[in-house]
């Protein structure tokens, strides 16, 4: 497969995982997106904001060490996001508490633009900008995709003018088929839509395709859905079928599901 290039903008986060546990770990939607295309591969630039602060110096340096150009990474006055994660003695997950930090008022800038609209391809994770981003890209004619299922106010959130816009739907079936056609309808060119145990599925309004899922011994599944855009992405882009960018997506789902976070990483001490 060639190497291409996509740029991700949005989100980055320190999910801090609460007593027992007591560890923190480098994630977001944004940012896993970018690491799994890196380890792809393909040339990955990351678009976003952290704090000057201890987080924000580890986010970078973990991110760049996995292959992704942080040059247009911003670091700024006030504290990196981060989310707290209580652990239940049955190993659920419960967010507790988040903090946007600097992310809550990120938009690229400008220059930032000009070097998006180069890209082969640009994703779009969390983001507060009214839809400012997509819309940019969209009429500039760049390829883009958006996560339209992430922790966010609907007013951020649009699939017109997206060339895939990215849903999850757990494990209702039904509830997949509408969110694709409601994809479709209002605006995408192509709707992907996971389905967690139950697999995935897009459509373009002509052709469906849909799979299940690799079974692996499921070690942490945060992070799995993002790995299945980046998987999912660096085949479509490079022009693979519908059927073969799921089959994409899923694998590199389940390489994610076999370790802890959204990309390999050693977990430090919550200071």
């Amino acid at each position: 497969m060639s190497r291409l290039r996509f740029a991700v903008v949005g989100d980055n986060c320190v999910d801090r995982f609460q007593s027992p546990v007591n560890l923190a770990l480098i994630g977001g939607n944004a940012i896993n997106v970018a690491v799994q295309l890196a380890l792809l591969g393909h040339e990955a630039y990351y678009f976003g904001a952290v704090g000057r602060d201890a987080d924000g110096e580890r986010t970078r340096d973990l991110i760049a060490s996995n292959g992704v150009n942080v040059d247009n990474l911003r670091m700024l006055p006030g504290n990196t996001a981060f989310t707290n994660i209580d652990v239940t003695p049955s190993g659920d997950r419960i967010f507790a508490y988040e903090d946007f930090g600097v992310c809550q008022d990120y938009v690229p800038s400008d220059e930032d633009f000009r070097i998006l609209f180069s890209m082969n391809h640009v994703h779009i994770g969390w983001i507060c900008d009214c839809g400012t981003t997509r819309r940019r890209l969209a009429d500039a004619g760049t390829c883009v995709s958006q996560d339209v299922s992430v922790n966010n106010d609907g007013i951020h959130l649009g699939t017109e003018g997206l060339d895939v816009a990215f849903g999850s739907a757990g494990e209702d079936r039904g509830k997949a088929a509408t969110m694709m056609r409601g994809f479709l309808t209002k605006g995408a060119k192509l709707a992907v839509v996971t389905r967690g145990s139950e697999g995935s599925a897009a459509s373009d309004g002509r052709q469906y395709a849909e799979t299940g899922i690799t079974p692996v011994s499921i070690v942490d599944t945060t992070g799995a859905g993002d790995s299945f855009i980046a998987g999912f992405l660096q085949a479509h882009i490079a022009g693979d079928t519908l059927q073969a960018s799921l089959a994409s997506g899923r694998e590199c789902a389940a390489r994610t599901c076999c370790y802890v976070g959204g990309f390999p990483q050693e977990p430090r001490p919550i200071r």
